[in-house]
């Protein structure tokens, strides 16, 4: 035990004034004799009331000062510890910081995980967001795929598969008063990486002569694998290599996939 801490707590002074329990009394009667400085510092606050006594009371005896001063040193002869009451408000103190503490702590948290939530939200939000306008856009091109397929103006050409890809086939959509031209890719296999497939319309007469009208492009990213290409107005055949990505300014007939005439 610190005897300063309790010696500067003021629990001897109210000891000296009898205003401790009795079991207070006693721990203090313990404490002195357990402790020489305790017990000098008991004798010391009872020599100043004593002499404090003395200078409010100059009608009184030196000899009835002497009796009570015998009386008031021999008033320490049992002692026991108290804890201190300011220590008491202390550690109330200190148990009430740590309770606002905690609760700081806890609305801090509180507040973070709302924050949190609200972001995870706002992130759900969007990725709906991203998925519905996805799907309006997927269904907005399958209606337009469907519509060409429907259009009745539209003269079909089937493309059939060549030496390169007997298996491969596709189709050309073409509105000879609109010039317009959609190709259905559907039936060729996914092209290699660093390929493309490149659409020619091509005049057999009086020579061959192949002009390019576009690239299938994004061909795994087209879920239906219907294309528009460019116009063209006098096309005796269609017909679909497999070139270098970027296209190729002539066709290369080793890798013609699919070939149709109108």
């Amino acid at each position: 035990m610190d005897t300063k801490e309790y010696i500067a707590s003021g629990i001897l002074e109210l000891y000296v004034y009898g205003l401790l329990s009795e079991s207070e009394n006693e721990e203090v009667n313990r404490l002195a004799i357990e402790h020489q400085e305790i017990n000098d510092e008991i004798i010391s606050i009872e020599k100043s009331i004593v002499n404090i006594s003395t200078s409010f009371s100059p009608f009184l005896s030196a000899e009835n000062f002497t009796k009570i001063k015998n009386k008031l040193e021999l008033k320490h002869a049992k002692v026991v510890e108290l804890k201190p009451k300011n220590n008491r408000l202390q550690y109330l103190g200190w148990a009430v910081s740590a309770v606002l503490f905690i609760g700081i702590g806890y609305q801090y948290f509180n507040q973070n995980q709302f924050k949190n939530d609200i972001l995870n939200l706002q992130n759900e939000k969007v990725k709906l967001q991203e998925i519905v306008v996805s799907s309006e856009s997927k269904t907005k091109k399958t209606i337009e795929d469907l519509n060409v397929i429907r259009d009745s103006k539209n003269t079909v050409i089937t493309l059939a598969g060549q030496a390169a890809a007997p298996k491969s086939f596709a189709k050309v959509y073409w509105n000879k008063e609109t010039q317009t031209v959609y190709v259905d890719a559907s039936g060729l296999p996914e092209p290699p990486q660093g390929m493309v497939y490149q659409v020619w319309s091509l005049q057999l007469k009086p020579s061959l002569t192949p002009t390019s009208i576009g690239l299938l492009d994004n061909f795994s990213g087209e879920n239906n694998r219907i294309f528009a290409v460019s116009n063209t107005g006098n096309a005796e055949a269609f017909g679909i290599t497999l070139e270098p990505a970027g296209g190729s300014k002539s066709p290369t007939m080793e890798q013609l996939y699919t070939l149709g005439a109108v």
